[in-house]
């Protein structure tokens, strides 16, 4: 007679689901643990264009702090679950991953940020998250004549510098829409992007490079006093640079900008890629481009 106690016994489905709400918590709570760092410490940042010029280019990742300014609604990172899809599976223009609360104004904790510094900054009524340099702060006089930057009424230092030499690559191509007539082969074979530089110090000290391009559009930009409570921002790459000197139409800042549309500080470039990786793991290392690693993103005053 077979003993009923060395029968196996069926897996019980109550303990099954047990452990998968078990799971489900655990990554619930992991994926809350994310959020919260990305909305109050840190998170990591795409470059999608070339704006900012020499100091960033496109495919370069970056850390920003949240906290130097303080927390407004930009702050908190709400996934958007449709439009991750939407952008992963390819259907439709590219949008935010993110969802923006309700615009408000003030910080908590909040304080200024510094000339020089380079922002996350979200334009009124939209929800992208754009990178720019802080230019000028509340009471300040901003204005650009012939292309050079004026802050309360006297020009900033402006110096030529050896021209930049940027290897064309995937994410850089140095195409005949960007910078038309740039691209040359160096003594090595290679082909680089040749790009004028502007060196600028802001009166703090700040010193920082600018791509010069001749005429355009943004080189005359009438007076305009920052009110408080505002910043004023450009790109580094003032020729092609949606920033505080075009309008809102213009897919521009429209002006000064609300410290309250500051989500955080560019930090750190951890590392950056050419556009050659694909999803096979082989290609990641050989998509790193040289000398992009671990590069400091904090302007410091010249002694």
């Amino acid at each position: 007679m077979t003993n009923p106690t060395n029968k196996r016994r069926k897996p019980s489905l109550r303990g099954g689901a047990s452990a998968l709400w078990s799971e489900t918590k655990a990554m619930l709570w992991v994926l809350l643990g994310v959020l919260v760092f990305h909305s109050f410490v840190a998170k990591p940042f795409y470059i999608p264009s070339e704006s900012m010029m020499p100091a960033l280019l496109e495919g370069d990742r970056l850390v920003v702090s949240k906290y130097p300014y303080g927390y407004s609604y930009v702050s908190p990172t709400i996934p958007n679950p449709a439009a991750i899809a939407r952008n992963i599976v390819g259907s439709g223009p590219a949008e935010p991953w993110n969802i923006t609360l309700p615009e408000s104004e003030g910080r908590l904790f909040g304080s200024l940020p510094e000339r020089g510094d380079i922002v996350i900054v979200t334009p009124p009524g939209r929800s992208e998250d754009y990178i720019k340099r802080v230019i000028g702060l509340p009471g300040d006089t901003i204005a650009v004549t012939n292309g050079r930057l004026v802050i309360n009424g006297e020009a900033v230092h402006a110096e030529r510098r050896p021209a930049a030499m940027i290897p064309v690559d995937a994410n850089a191509p140095c195409g005949l829409f960007e910078f038309p007539g740039h691209r040359v082969r160096g003594k090595d074979g290679a082909l680089y992007c040749r790009l004028p530089i502007i060196r600028e110090t802001l009166p703090n000290g700040v010193s920082y490079d600018t791509i010069d391009l001749g005429r355009s559009p943004g080189d005359e930009f009438a007076p305009v006093t920052v009110p408080e409570g505002h910043v004023f921002l450009m790109g580094d790459n003032r020729d092609k640079s949606s920033d505080s000197r075009f309008s809102l139409e213009e897919r521009g800042l429209g002006g000064p900008v609300p410290v309250a549309n500051i989500g955080g500080r560019a930090e750190i470039i951890t590392f950056s890629l050419d556009g050659t990786a694909s999803l096979n793991p082989a290609t990641w290392g050989q998509s790193l481009r040289d000398g992009r690693s671990f590069v400091s993103l904090r302007s410091e005053p010249a002694e």
